[in-house]
């Protein structure tokens, strides 16, 4: 007989999850109520629903800088280092999975061992590298990297490979079906929810990035949302209002993509690869 839970604990357990969801939701609540108010609102008493609803503060916004700009320049490089990371990522770790091949064992252990190494590490070396290359100043350094692989996402990729029944594999390769076949038609479906979350966690690090934009791009007509915030939050310092209304545009991408892949997300973080399967 199953251990029920009593209505009552139901009911507090429910109270609770509202009220922490409350709690963490509260700041991004303030930012909405922020960016609707005008700028005596804010600085007179505080107040969490605004007295008069300002929507134009978000057109005043968009038009005060370049944002459309911004975002275009944003959207290429994300897109561009999503399909790059998901398809290099998902490359690699099919291999570590289901290939076998002479010091295999050796070089994903080299692989894990690069999350040891620090980003910041790398970070002058590979300046120094697109430098040499004359590559400063475009979007190279910033797309450049996705190709090549993260090592996490490998690692979570690897692991819902190796869950694929290799009964599977053997049966594709006996109709005469080559490896690269096989990983579009049979591994790739099948890891669908481990591909999103790879999706997912690329578009927020390449959409939220400032440090590299900062680093590699000089012209202004090539800078991204990131940067360009900056730059509109220097020349409107005390305009807390389109501060406010900026931050949110530039946020609201990354909520959106978050809640429509939100159960890909959930399964994909949930690592269930058997690899007992292959042994």
């Amino acid at each position: 007989m199953r251990n029920q839970i009593h209505p009552m604990w139901r009911w507090v357990n429910f109270i609770l999850l509202v009220a922490g969801s409350l709690v963490i939701l509260s700041p991004i609540w303030w930012m909405i109520a922020t960016s609707l108010k005008s700028m005596e609102e804010i600085m007179g008493v505080p107040t969490f629903i605004p007295k008069e609803w300002h929507f134009e503060n978000y057109i005043e916004t968009w038009n005060a800088a370049p944002f459309s700009t911004y975002a275009v320049n944003s959207l290429t490089i994300t897109l561009i280092a999503v399909v790059a990371n998901v398809f290099a990522n998902a490359f690699i770790a099919y291999g570590f999975a289901k290939l076998d091949f002479r010091g295999k064992k050796f070089w994903f252990l080299v692989v894990l061992g690069t999350m040891m190494i620090p980003g910041f590490v790398t970070l002058i070396p590979q300046y120094v590298l697109f430098a040499k290359l004359h590559l400063l100043n475009t979007y190279y350094p910033l797309i450049l990297p996705a190709f090549f692989g993260s090592t996490f996402n490998i690692f979570l990729l690897r692991q819902f490979f190796m869950g694929i029944p290799k009964s599977y594999i053997e049966a594709a390769r006996m109709e005469g079906a080559s490896h690269f076949y096989i990983f579009r038609k049979i591994a790739l479906p099948l890891v669908t929810p481990a591909l999103a979350t790879v999706a997912i966690f690329t578009f927020n690090g390449v959409w939220n990035d400032f440090l590299g934009p900062l680093l590699y791009i000089n012209d202004e007509n090539l800078y991204t949302l990131q940067i360009g915030l900056q730059v509109f939050k220097e020349r409107s310092s005390t305009q807390w209002n389109y501060m406010m209304a900026g931050s949110l545009m530039v946020l609201l991408p990354v909520i959106v993509l978050f809640f429509s892949f939100q159960r890909f997300f959930i399964e994909g973080s949930n690592i269930t690869g058997q690899t007992s399967v292959d042994k």
